[in-house]
Formats: C-alpha cells, structure tokens, sequence
C-alpha cells in the first residue's frame, strides 16, 4: 500500500510523478553513514521501508518504535518521458525534523521543519538515464526545544503523549515545469467587496509572458483574464458580484463557502508566450469570510456557532499519517454525521489533503502546529520558521478559519507572569495577523491568553456522572463572563498578568474526555462510563451544561477518535462509533432549539 493522490490540491498541475513505495532504508544508531558516503550512487542501505510511512508504523513495514535518531532513505527512478526538456522539482511533503537530500551523490538541499513542505530543482543533476535519491534524516528524540507536539521524548507512550514519527511521513514527487512557470500562487477572497484578489509569483523569464486566467462557478465561466506581465509579482482583483450568480439579495449567502453550502469556484491559471503555453495549474478558493462582532463569530455576516471537535489525526496502522486518502473523507463525514460542524487539529499540521476533503464536503478546520516542550530562543525562533511556512502552504484552503500557534502554555510554561514568554506569545499572533489577515488567529488556547480574537478556555472540571456538586460548580462557571473569565480550571488563569478580555468572543474549546471502552484495551479519560447507554448520557449532560450558557458562542469537544492508551474519543482508534452517531447528533442538534426557545 502506498499514497498515490496528487498531493498539492490547491495548486495542480498534470505532469507529475509519484515517488512513494519501497525504498532502501536504514538506521544510523553510531552516525557512520557520511564518513561511509551512504550518499553516494550505488551505495546500497540494508533495510526496506514504504514510503510516506515512518519507521514507527506498521505500514511501513519495519514497525519499530525505539529510537533512532538518525536514518536515511535510498531509491532509484526514471523521469518520465514527457518531463524531457522540463526542470524537474523534488517534493517532500513533510519529513520529521531535518532532511539533508541528494540526487546522484550531489548534495540537493537541506530543510529543517517536521511538518511543512520543501522541494528542489534536481534538473541540472541529473544524468538523464536512472536517478538515484538518498535522504538522510536527522530527529533528535528528547530534544524538547524542537516542534514536537504529541509525539513523547520518552521510548514508551504515556498519558497524552503518542509515539513518535521519524522521517518522511508524507508523500515525495516530482513535477515538471517550463523555465518560465507559477511559482506561488495566493487567491483571497473578499466578500465584501465581492471579489477575488490574486497573487501571483513568476519563476523565470517574464519577457513576452501572458497570464491568462478563467474563473468557473458550478461548471461556467465567470471570470476570463488575459494579463501582460510586467513583473514577476502580479496581483490583480477580479470582481464577482456583478456576475448572474449574485442577482440575488446580497443577505442570501446560499452561493458562499460554509459548511453547509460547501460552494467552490475553479480556477485555471495559464503562463502563455507567443500563443504557446508554458505552465498551466488549476486550484480553486471559496467566497467566505470570518470575523468577530458583538461577542461572536461571524461566518459571512452572520453569527456562527461552532461545534468542533477535537481530532488529534493519528491512525493505528500510519500514526501520523492516514493509510488512504479515502480515510480523510472518511473522518470528515463521520465527524459531520454526529452533528458536528468542524474540528480542531491538535498538534498537528495536517496533511493537504484532509484539508481538500474539508474544502469539499464543508468542515471548518482550526489550523493548529505542533508546540515544543520547552522555552528556548531555539524553539521560538523553529517555530516561528514553521508557522511562516504553515501559512503559506495552507492560505488557499477555505475551510481553514483560525489559526492556533500555542496550546495550554506549552513551550511557555512561564506565560502567565515572563514578559519574555508574553512577548513569543504576542509575536506569534501578530506574526499570524500580518502574514494572513482573513482568519482569526488564538495567541494560546486554554489559558493564559494573551492578546487573541477568541478567548478559548480548557475545562474539564464536569466530574464524574455521579458527582452532582462538581457538575454544578462546572455549569455555574459557565454561566457568566464573570464567573467564567474568574475561573482557573487549570489552577491557571483564564488571562496572563496583564491581559484581560477585551470583548472577544468566548468559546469552550476543550472538555469532555470521555473514556469508553468497546473491547479489552486499556486505557484513560477525564471521566468514565461502563455502558454505550451510560456514554450517550455522559456526552449529553456535558453538552447540556454548554449550552444552557449564554456567554459561550461555540465549543471544541475532546476527542475525535481514541489514540493509543487514551480512549476518550467518539470513535475507536480503528474509527468504530462508540454508539450509534444519530444519538450523537440528536445532542449536538439540540442547540438549535435552545435558541429558538
């Protein structure tokens, strides 16, 4: 089995070569392989392993999850014929930490970063007949100023903590270009302004270069442009709201982006010189906007209550990566058949493809990174890199609506009072806002805020079924702002010394946690239940207690599925529902008639 989807939905183009399957593999415990130059053409490594799945996994065949800090990758190929007088791009979907890539014995590039793309041009070395690949990669195991997230510093799997991911964990391709092709490409729509505004970044030679571009909606044509390039940065808008589609009132947003009209406009973008066509890609945006007013979030100038849930994107065969593309989709409409509007993806940066499908079928994703343990100016300044890269990668998406750089104080454990950690926390948000100015952005989610667009509280105090004084105090500290934003459900306040909630609005972000066992396996949650009947009640009366405050304008429940020794998701590791999702959705859909009432 291996991962053969085009891997960059919002930027496609058609000659493409996919390069996952078997390759040479092996450990490099004693950190011999370049004195031995394992680098080299013809160097054979003693190990196999499917590709894009880490050592660690099952999937990839060797299954091990000791550590080993230092492996490297080997395998052989032939460039497709029609790539002949093309440059030829190397991708790496993601490899967890550092990659140093050579092509024919020649040092390609090195990249640094677990969870964001990278590529090289590899055109001028090679030979022209069978290429070789070999990658060393570099994922020092108890380093804690790296971006880890959920994977743990320690050889066995503990509490929250998961088992590590080492090395290529997301799909290597080729592509073919002309010299003179689209470098980056950037769509933002503005609903207001009934347009959409677009970058676009030329790579080569601009002299004699035309931009055509052709926006469809629902299979016609809307938008057809031809742009003389006079630099190699183009941005222009193209207005749609004088388009047939938008003769109805502009209230009636039924043509917008949302999870419930999940609308898609197509567009195909072509570099064309002297009627000859260079490049050609095709992506596709959605005509959405989110924003806060009032105390609430606004998903195209309406209020919007958000009911996500917690998806920690781990799989029991792939860890961090998902064993078919089909098991994305899968997610996605599991997720939306319990009543369920969108997810929050904890410590990961997920695969571009989850966000396809999220794009599609209409899911609301919170974009989230995984943290380091520990503050240090090398982690600030890794995660800082990442989040940059982050960005870029995923603007596209529609479905992305607010990003999360930090969670629960994690790598600034000293937040509440450390000016220094109040001045990471405060540049990451602010770092978010000027590289992306559509989505909302939380400076740490849980606690300990600092500046933010949405005061995301953590709490888990709701006790066990039976602990009928602690559900009250739970509801009770709910059930004001004032008795909320006092409340410390961490031992932690809700705000860090000298910030203070300045009207945004306020959503409950974690909570639930609810363990259920299906069969023998072992394990933990915040609360438990014996039976499936006792499980639909538990979920019942934490939502209930959410949705009797007035104050709360959305919330994220813990968890999407179970992961290894924690089984307090909805769904068993294997994405087996715990009880049927229509008694889910029954509680989840309750809301509505709150509001009506």
């Amino acid at each position: 089995m291996h991962r053969k989807e085009y891997p960059r939905p919002n930027l496609v183009r058609d000659d493409w070569q996919n390069l996952n399957g078997t390759w040479q593999f092996a450990f490099d415990d004693q950190q011999l392989g370049i004195a031995k130059r394992w680098f080299e053409r013809g160097v054979p490594l003693e190990q196999s392993i499917e590709v894009p799945f880490a050592y660690q996994t099952e999937l990839s065949g060797i299954h091990d999850p000791s550590f080993h800090d230092v492996v490297w990758y080997k395998r052989s190929f032939k460039v497709d014929p029609s790539f002949q007088g093309k440059r030829v791009i190397l991708h790496f979907g993601a490899v967890d930490y550092r990659a140093w890539v050579y092509v024919n014995g020649q040092l390609a590039g090195m990249h640094e970063g677990g969870h964001v793309p990278f590529h090289f041009d590899i055109t001028d070395m090679m030979n022209g007949t069978e290429e070789e690949i070999t990658v060393r990669v570099e994922d020092p195991s108890t380093d804690e100023t790296i971006p880890r997230g959920k994977q743990f510093w320690l050889e066995q799997s503990d509490a929250i903590w998961y088992t590590r991911t080492t090395g290529i964990w997301q799909t290597v391709w080729l592509e073919a270009v002309d010299p003179t092709h689209l470098a980056k490409l950037r769509l933002q729509p503005d609903l207001d302004r009934g347009e959409c505004v677009a970058e676009f970044e030329i790579a080569g030679s601009i002299a004699g270069v035309e931009l055509d571009v052709t926006i469809s909606y629902k299979g016609e044509q809307v938008v057809r442009d031809r742009i003389q390039v006079q630099d190699r940065y183009v941005k222009r808008a193209f207005h749609l709201f004088h388009l047939k589609i938008f003769r109805t009132p502009f209230h009636n947003t039924g043509w917008t982006w949302s999870p419930e009209n999940p609308n898609l406009f197509d567009v195909e973008v072509s570099l064309v010189m002297g009627g000859q066509v260079l490049d050609k890609v095709q992506s596709y945006f959605g005509l959405r906007k989110i924003h806060t007013e009032n105390g609430m979030v606004y998903l195209n100038n309406k209020p919007y209550y958000q009911k996500l849930v917690l998806d920690q994107g781990y799989w029991p065969q792939g860890l961090l990566t998902a064993p078919t593309d089909e098991d994305f989709k899968k997610d996605i409409e599991l997720t939306k058949a319990m009543g369920f509007n969108g997810c929050r993806k904890h410590q990961k940066v997920e695969d571009p493809r989850f966000l396809y499908w999220a794009d599609q079928l209409g899911f609301l994703v919170w974009g989230e990174c995984a943290a380091a343990v520990s503050y240090h100016p090398d982690a600030v300044a890794r995660l800082t890199r990442e989040w940059i890269e982050i960005v870029e990668r995923d603007f596209n998406h529609p479905c992305i609506v607010t990003w999360v750089p930090l969670n629960e104080s994690w790598g600034v454990p000293d937040v509440r009072y450390s000016a220094q950690q109040q001045a990471h926390s405060l540049a990451m948000y602010y770092l978010i806002r000027s590289l992306d100015p559509t989505r909302l952005v939380i400076s740490n989610d849980g606690w300990e805020i600092t500046a933010s667009d949405i005061c995301a509280v953590h709490n888990y105090n709701h006790g066990q079924p039976d602990e009928t004084e602690k559900y009250a105090a739970f509801k009770r500290s709910l059930a004001t702002k004032e008795q909320l934003l006092a409340s410390m459900p961490a031992r932690r306040p809700i705000y860090a010394d000298g910030f203070a909630h300045q009207g945004e609005p306020i959503l409950l972000t974690e909570f639930g946690g609810i363990a259920f066992k299906l069969g023998s396996e072992q394990g933990w949650g915040y609360t438990s239940v014996s039976t499936e009947e006792d499980f639909v009640k538990d979920y019942h009366r934490v939502i209930e207690a959410i949705y009797e405050s007035k104050i709360i304008h959305g919330f994220c429940y813990t968890q999407l599925t179970d992961v290894e020794q924690e089984i307090n998701g909805l769904l068993t590791y294997d994405r087996k529902p715990k009880c049927n999702v229509e008694e889910i959705k029954k509680i989840n859909d309750a809301w509505h008639d709150i509001i009506i009432s």
